[in-house]
């Protein structure tokens, strides 16, 4: 009897202070507020503080989290936003729908800026070995006439030089003018082909797409420093390499100019839509959408020349 009494007296002793203890809890905690997923909890020295919530009840209505995490219920969730220290806020109640891998559009094949300078680079260095100094008996030769001899030699008759011919001249020594790029053969022709494009537009001044002798000398003069072009877009300027998406295509900047590739998209569906296949895009209306991205960068090409007329 006597072990019976004293071991209901502790049970009694440790509710009453449990009931102590949570009766002082509440009071100290009573004017604190303690944001999602956090409680109000008592320290040694009897002060408040917040912490994460220990157990949440366990109730069940699920939400979906801004992490695409499911949570059984909104105390879950904030409990593990306090746990883990990341801002996790309800993207909408019920689970979270899973994403569906879509494939992302290839970026085109395009010469960039930092391509077109290691081109014309390792050609000037090939140019620069055929320089032959005057010597005693012999007369030598300069850079422009090594550039003359090349010109004549590539030149059809009517005094230019279009990209084939161009492309041949640069093929005149092919070894030293590889590309590191691309590291199959196929992609290296591609892209050299692509990059003599842009150095002729480089020092093209009347826009033919043919240069001259003073405009191909122009263009692989050492001391020539290329200029750093940017493409616009909605009244911004992007950077070479920049990025963005047009329907399915991807379109780059490049030297100045935008390039996308040109898939032909599936046009999405209404709810009226009766068929399980979209139009797809002429190629008139295609080259219609490019021709959108460039046409600021042509806006500002003119109010360029015309700043440099006045």
């Amino acid at each position: 009897m006597m072990l019976r009494s004293v071991a209901v007296l502790l049970l009694l002793a440790v509710a009453l202070g449990s009931a102590e203890e949570l009766q002082s809890k509440s009071k100290v905690c009573a004017n604190v507020f303690c944001g999602a997923g956090r409680e109000c909890a008592v320290n040694e020295k009897g002060e408040p503080s917040c912490l994460c919530i220990e157990t949440c009840k366990p109730h069940k209505r699920s939400v979906c989290g801004s992490n695409s995490k499911t949570y059984r219920n909104h105390c879950e969730l904030h409990r593990d936003a306090c746990l883990t220290g990341l801002k996790i806020q309800v993207a909408h109640d019920g689970h979270c729908q899973e994403k569906k891998n879509e494939q992302a559009a290839a970026s085109p094949v395009v010469c960039y800026a930092a391509d077109r300078n290691e081109l014309r680079s390792r050609v000037i260095q090939w140019l620069q070995t055929e320089v032959v100094p005057d010597g005693w008996f012999v007369k030598g030769s300069n850079f422009s006439d090594i550039l003359l001899k090349y010109f004549k030699s590539y030149d059809n008759g009517d005094s230019r030089l279009d990209s084939s011919e161009l492309l041949k001249f640069i093929q005149h020594n092919e070894s030293v003018v590889e590309m590191e790029s691309y590291a199959d053969q196929e992609s290296n022709k591609l892209l050299r082909s692509l990059c003599v494009d842009a150095l002729i537009e480089l020092s093209d001044e009347n826009a033919d797409w043919k240069l001259s002798f003073d405009e191909f000398l122009n263009c692989l003069k050492p001391g020539f420093n290329p200029p750093e072009k940017k493409c616009a877009l909605e009244d911004e300027t992007y950077e070479d390499g920049a990025e963005t998406q047009v329907e399915c295509n991807r379109c780059v900047c490049a030297c100045g100019n935008w390039v996308c590739t040109a898939m032909t998209c599936a046009e999405k569906i209404g709810a009226d839509d009766t068929t399980d296949t979209g139009a797809e895009m002429t190629e008139e209306e295609w080259n219609l959408r490019v021709a959108e991205l460039n046409k600021h960068q042509e806006t500002v090409e003119k109010m360029k020349a015309s700043t440099k007329e006045a």
